[in-house]
């Protein structure tokens, strides 16, 4: 490490910061990253590309009254430069781009403000971003915004996003018309001439290489020759929408290497930010830190695994360091401006346990007001989330000020905990909830039950793919699910009929599909499923009304419809209407948003002996109708209800929706 003091150049038309580890160049007053020079190497960005398409924040936006996910992309070019820190230790550079009524239609009403850092004896630079949207502005729609970093593509071609998930990538050259074919949409393509042969027959994809908030803090890329890293650090996921199991890009062929802040992907227009006439909307992205580190070694040995591992304790360090205390921007509160919560929270069903039980890793977390489970739908506000441990403690600390809900849940249990009494965090509050108890839906004891309450699909059976789609990373790995098409292979292991699964002997991990697809067929149309499952009841209380309990790890277009023991019926007992648009199928996920239905059963449509569920998943009649579907997270069937049970337990020295602060 060097310990030079950072130094500031500034040019007619771009600036430098320098610190004698590194130097980065950015143009002024647009606030590009233009090149960035480290170990010896004069640009770790893509020389060939055109300045404004190296390093850059972005973002898409569509007029208020919009719909879907797209809208006009935007490279954002400050209009004016400007210095805030400038001393041996730290320097700071601003640029600005402010909107005003002139622009309308033209440019996001949004001022927009970018910051970058670097600090002496640091081997990596900060980025951050503060957009504002004044109340008397336009409203508008914000689907997504981020960072983006575009490398050499001769140098940087191994890529790592977690312990199990690295590899050599391909050229962006092999994506080009003559060396692959395109598959059913643009970003999925098949390697069939690329320019080194062990990409051959491979399937490239960026989807394939997403991962959840809660894992996704670095991931990057690896020069081999000289040694060298790039990696994305981000310490905190209180900017992210979505959040923890909200799933994002990360790297990709380019090479490319993103910070996603917001994304409507694998939960579709949902996660779209609407702002509505006269709302005024501020929010601070990042800061996050781009990390540059090398090794020298030997010319035989393997450079990757030291890199990768330097990465992953730089990251430890940037966490612990969270929040920075040095981003000038008031709008960015260090830690003494902040609030801690903790508390217990415990599980009460009555038909696993008389005693309350541990929330044993349940998700404990801060969002914005609103009702159980609308955080995994919020992108306009911070949210602050932790894992609680064995016992069901839980910690979170670092949170900014402001009015939040309590939202929890807990792995191993359906449905969204939501603490009923507001919040307030102001600076230096220390604030103990006390013991939450969390009263899962529940009628009646379980009949049986179909895979594990946990959001995801993964439990499921999930086929090996086509042997012409192929990501060699994704073989005999635990998240197989990525593999390319695997929608397809349920035409192939169902051509005729529909899944049946049979309560008591099949096994969920062999006999269900991980999604309810459609199938094509063999004039290339597609049909909608119908599943069954087949069960016995020993005895029926007429009187009695029986629980079908189901939750949903995701549905795109999908619609589905339950029916007991008549595949006919009209109307079906029950039906979610046509739900989600999260396309978690297309893009290799296990799981988008979360739904949970709880339908009642009447005891007549039930008999003694054997009984059949049916499950239809109807719609098939679009241009993408192969990824209509959904996947099942949890089903049970519960019985009628042997006595009464009490719901919305607090704690007992807490008066009705008494706010907390």
């Amino acid at each position: 490490m060097s310990s030079q003091r950072v130094q500031l150049d500034i040019q007619d038309h771009h600036v430098v910061m320098d610190n004698g580890i590194l130097q980065v160049t950015l143009s002024k007053p647009d606030g590009i990253v233009t090149r960035i020079q480290y170990n010896g190497i004069d640009n770790l960005l893509e020389v060939l590309n055109e300045e404004v398409n190296r390093g850059y924040w972005d973002l898409v936006w569509s007029e208020a009254g919009s719909v879907g996910t797209t809208g006009t992309f935007d490279v954002i070019k400050g209009t004016k430069f400007k210095v805030i820190v400038e001393s041996d230790e730290q320097v700071e550079v601003s640029f600005t781009r402010k909107w005003n009524p002139s622009q309308k239609g033209k440019l996001v009403p949004l001022n927009i403000d970018k910051r970058f850092i670097m600090l002496c004896n640091s081997s990596g630079f900060y980025s951050y971003a503060i957009y504002d949207h004044l109340k008397e502005w336009p409203p508008f729609n914000l689907p997504q915004t981020r960072i983006v970093f575009k490398l050499r593509k001769e140098k940087f071609q191994y890529m790592a996003i977690a312990d199990n998930r690295q590899r050599y990538m391909p050229l962006p050259d092999d994506r080009l018309p003559e060396r692959s074919k395109v598959l059913d949409v643009p970003e999925a393509v098949l390697l069939v001439n690329p320019i080194e042969p062990e990409f051959k027959g491979e399937v490239d994809d960026k989807y394939e290489y997403s991962s959840e908030n809660q894992n996704l803090r670095v991931h990057g890329w690896i020069c081999m020759d000289p040694p060298v890293g790039f990696w994305q650090i981000t310490p905190s996921d209180e900017f992210r929408s979505g959040g923890p199991l909200k799933q994002n890009l990360t790297s990709h062929v380019g090479p490319t290497c993103l910070a996603m802040f917001l994304s409507a992907h694998y939960s579709g227009e949902d996660l779209v930010l609407k702002l509505k006439p006269d709302e005024p909307w501020k929010k601070v992205f990042g800061p996050v830190f781009i990390y540059l580190n090398s090794v020298t070694s030997n010319a035989n040995d393997d450079p990757s695994p030291p890199l990768w591992e330097d990465a992953k304790n730089q990251m430890m360090t940037e966490v612990q360091k969270w929040p920075y205390d040095f981003p000038a921007s008031s709008e960015f509160p260090p830690s003494d401006q902040r609030g801690h919560v903790s508390g217990r929270i415990q599980v009460r069903d009555r038909y696993v346990s008389e005693d309350c039980i541990p929330g044993k890793g349940a998700y404990v977390g801060l969002a914005p007001p609103g009702d159980a489970g609308s955080f995994q739908r919020d992108c306009k506000g911070y949210q602050f989330w932790t894992r609680a441990d064995e016992h069901g403690y839980y910690s979170i600390k670092n949170i900014r000020e402001g009015q939040y809900n309590l939202y929890a849940w807990v792995p191993g249990f359906i449905g969204d905990y939501r603490y009923d009494a507001a919040i307030n965090i102001t600076a230096g509050c220390d604030i103990d909830v006390g013991e939450l108890v969390y009263e899962p839906p529940r009628d009646g004891p379980t009949l049986w039950e179909i895979g594990i309450p946990d959001r995801s699909a993964a439990e499921f059976y999930v086929p090996d793919p086509n042997p012409n789609y192929i990501n060699k990373l994704y073989v005999n790995h635990p998240d197989r699910f990525r593999q390319y098409g695997l929608w397809e292979r349920y035409a192939d292991l169902y051509p005729d009929q529909d899944l049946i699964y049979t309560i008591g002997t099949s096994d969920y991990a062999k006999d269900w599909f991980f999604a309810q697809v459609t199938r094509k067929k063999d004039d290339d149309t597609y049909e909608g499923t119908t599943w069954q499952i087949k069960f016995q009841l020993d005895n029926v209380n007429q009187s009695g009304t029986f629980k079908l309990q189901i939750s949903l790890a995701t549905a795109n277009i999908a619609e589905l419809q339950i029916r007991i023991n008549d595949p006919k019926a009209d109307p079906p007992l029950f039906t979610t209407g046509v739900i989600g648009k999260d396309n978690t199928i297309l893009r290799h996920g296990i799981h988008g948003l979360y739904w949970l239905y709880s339908i009642d059963i009447p005891a007549t449509l039930l008999v003694e002996g054997n009984n059949t569920l049916f499950l239809t998943q109807p719609i098939s009649n679009s241009p993408l109708a192969a990824f209509h579907g959904l996947m099942y997270d949890y089903i049970r069937l519960e019985g009628p209800p042997s006595s009464t049970s009490t719901r919305g337990v607090k704690p007992a020295n807490m008066a009705p929706n008494t706010p907390l602060d």
